[in-house]
């Protein structure tokens, strides 16, 4: 999510045996924790909003870096870093993904300041499907029947909310395709999560340094202008950025990835939650039908991952 990055499909290969415990305790909650507070991230940001999105995601990445290179460092892992640079075409994925990922957090920044909280849980709601077409136009892919009827009934809800709303919710298909692609090009890099995260971080601090520097230099700059409330909502952005992350890799470890898959629509509903109760976005009956058609595909696409995980397993 626009949150953080997925863990790689290396880390998962290299994850401990589920089968033994297919609904570890620690596993379940660690991801539910994670997947939570991506929901509820938009709040952080209800404290920033007026603060560009430029200049939020420049503070998170910057903050971002001296959480994640703080933790690897107190943990003895930043020979890992070396380590998967000295790995073929690792560098020029790594600068593909940390460019999506920058467009991920800045249309999620800018849907939040602009009151576009729904469309952010949209985003996230349509994003596995936007895998299953990336899965067929990149991967050459074919899907079954019910997976067709997914997609369906998801291109459905969102003609539908394109023509209930007048305009095509630009907001939520940039965050939906931005990471899609995204994770697309992290399962072919053989690097694990934190460490693949920090490599990001670390191609984008300058630009993220020069852009601050600038706003300093023009008088725009927010921090140390506007008050230590928002100084340490900045500085805040490492852990928050960071956390999750770190909750959601030990959970994916240790329970089936379908579970996963299942619970991470906890983080699209507590963001629409969000939209509704704490920012009163408007969410009536008409907005409410589109939602149900992205539900309805959903429910199609996880009764087919149910039923593969079920065949797969006998």
């Amino acid at each position: 999510m626009s949150q953080s990055s997925p863990p790689s499909t290396a880390a998962l290969s290299a994850a401990p045996d589920v089968s033994a415990d297919r609904l570890s305790r620690p596993g379940v909650a660690a991801s539910v924790g994670a997947f939570v507070l991506w929901g509820v991230f938009p709040i952080y940001l209800a404290g920033l909003k007026h603060v560009s999105a430029v200049q939020i995601t420049a503070h998170r990445i910057v903050w971002s870096f001296v959480f994640v290179i703080g933790w690897l460092a107190v943990t003895g892992d930043l020979g890992t870093l070396r380590a998967a640079l000295a790995r073929p075409g690792v560098t020029q994925r790594l600068i593909a993904s940390a460019v999506l990922i920058t467009i991920n957090w800045l249309a999620f920044v800018w849907a939040v300041n602009a009151n576009h909280v729904v469309d952010v849980s949209l985003g996230y709601y349509i994003n596995p499907l936007v895998n299953v077409l990336l899965g067929i136009f990149v991967l050459s892919e074919r899907l079954n029947r019910m997976q067709w009827t997914a997609v369906v009934l998801a291109a459905a809800g969102v003609a539908y909310l394109t023509f209930e709303t007048g305009h095509i919710p630009w907001a939520a298909l940039a965050v939906a395709l931005s990471f899609a692609l995204y994770g697309l090009i992290r399962k072919t890099v053989s690097v694990d999560a934190l460490p693949g995260l920090a490599l990001e971080l670390t191609f984008l601090l300058p630009i993220a340094i020069a852009y601050l520097v600038w706003c300093e230099l023009t008088g725009i700059g927010a921090m140390g202008h506007s008050g230590l409330t928002v100084d340490a909502l900045f500085v805040f952005g490492g852990p928050a950025t960071a956390i999750p992350l770190f909750l959601f890799a030990y959970g994916a470890r240790r329970i089936p990835y379908s579970t996963v898959g299942v619970l991470q629509y906890i983080g699209p509903t507590g963001q629409l939650a969000c939209a509704v109760w704490f920012f009163g976005e408007p969410f009536g009956r008409a907005r409410a039908a589109g939602f149900i058609l992205i539900w309805a595909a959903l429910l199609v696409y996880a009764i087919d991952g149910f039923l593969a995980s079920r065949r797969a397993a006998a």
